[in-house]
């Protein structure tokens, strides 16, 4: 029989309801969330050998199932040489029930971009984007099914939240990714996933909690995690401030990303809904303080939109904002907006995209035009909307 996860995820950081100057945006769908399976990756220690003792095993099996899972990528019990053969199905379904199904797989990039949509226990549609270049593998992983922060020129945005994704149904995300990196099913041969990016669907501090344990077993070494180092994962938000401290209290190395996309309150208020709840200056302030406490430079992520926020004066005011702190704190993202099926928001001309930068790097910011990978399947950053085709 299948045990569902009995524990509330913890929203309180965005909560929705009528409180304060934000609401988060639901789904139509919102009502019938449902809670799903209880996977490994949801057990702690303890309860991991509480369920191999129902099961009639002795604890140290538990931590055979951790190592073919973080250590060989693997939930084929039926193929676990070293398990009891009577016990191997009972484990399975214990242990590891199915949490994301792939419905369909987009290639782009001579291969080297995979997006695939993924359906959840509840039909939920999500999606992930994988991506290799020639030093590094990085996967863009999603969070939550949609999101609720409203931004109105990004698709996820578009479709409202949902629910919150747990730990197991992060991390699985992972697995598969570095399973298909490990077998070369990814142009290029085999090869290792390096990297790990919390910008695929959802809002990551609104989530904190599953987002927290899946960064903690991501990083951990195996048999504790599939031992990819927690500087080369991200979390970014669109400013959820008390996300960022109780990040910046955690001490894990991660790189904290800021969608700012705008560098005065009144331009933001209009482009990311939450600058109403948190202002620019107390999503600097706390960025920066992350700065303080990890000296992990923050990633400012900034959609260039034309005619919107892409002008000579952004830039100096966003140079301003960011110089005022004193130090060489952030590293901004300008993002070449990718567009939405019936946006009126459209990318930057090139020449006002390369005005930009100049006037960044003029005044001592270093800044980097982000790649827009996949964009011809519609697979980044802005235009996930879990569609099927």
């Amino acid at each position: 029989m299948t045990t569902y996860v009995t524990d509330t995820p913890e929203t309180g950081i965005t909560p929705g309801g009528t409180s304060g100057a934000f609401r988060d945006v639901l789904s139509k769908d919102h009502a019938r969330r449902g809670k799903p399976p209880l996977h490994f990756v949801d057990m702690t220690p303890e309860e991991r050998i509480a369920k191999a003792s129902e099961l009639g095993l002795p604890k140290f099996r538990a931590k055979q199932l951790a190592n073919h899972y973080y250590g060989h990528f693997d939930v084929n019990a039926a193929e676990f040489t070293d398990f009891p053969a009577a016990k191997r199905a009972e484990a399975a379904e214990a242990f590891f029930p199915q949490l994301i199904t792939e419905v369909t797989r987009q290639v782009a990039d001579q291969g080297t971009t995979i997006k695939t949509l993924w359906k959840l226990f509840d039909g939920s549609l999500i999606e992930s984007v994988l991506m290799r270049y020639p030093t590094r593998t990085t996967l863009c992983i999603s969070s939550q099914v949609g999101c609720g922060m409203g931004c109105p020129f990004c698709a996820t945005g578009k479709l409202g939240l949902t629910r919150n994704m747990s730990a197991g149904e992060i991390v699985e995300q992972v697995r598969v990714a570095a399973k298909m990196m490990c077998d070369g099913e990814v142009a290029g041969g085999e090869g290792r996933l390096s990297n790990i990016v919390f910008m695929g669907m959802g809002e990551p501090m609104g989530n904190y909690k599953s987002v927290l344990s899946a960064v903690r077993q991501i990083s951990a070494m195996p048999p504790e995690g599939f031992g990819i180092s927690a500087r080369n994962i991200t979390v970014s938000t669109v400013g959820v401030v008390p996300g960022i401290k109780k990040l910046t209290a955690e001490g894990i190395p991660v790189r904290l990303a800021v969608s700012l996309h705008a560098p005065s309150d009144e331009l933001r208020d209009e482009l990311v809904p939450m600058n109403k709840r948190f202002n620019t200056t107390q999503v600097l302030d706390a960025a920066h303080d992350y700065w303080l406490a990890s000296k992990r430079r923050v990633s400012i992520e900034y959609a260039l939109m034309r005619g919107i926020n892409d002008q000579a004066e952004h830039a100096r005011l966003l140079a301003k904002r960011l110089n005022h702190y004193g130090d060489n704190w952030a590293h901004v993202n300008p993002i070449p907006l990718n567009p939405i099926e019936g946006s009126k928001w459209t990318a930057s001309k090139p020449e006002d995209e390369r005005r930009f930068l100049e006037i960044l790097h003029d005044a001592g910011i270093t800044a980097t035009l982000r790649d827009t990978r996949g964009q011809d399947i519609d697979g980044a950053c802005g235009q996930l909307a879990a569609k099927e085709r």
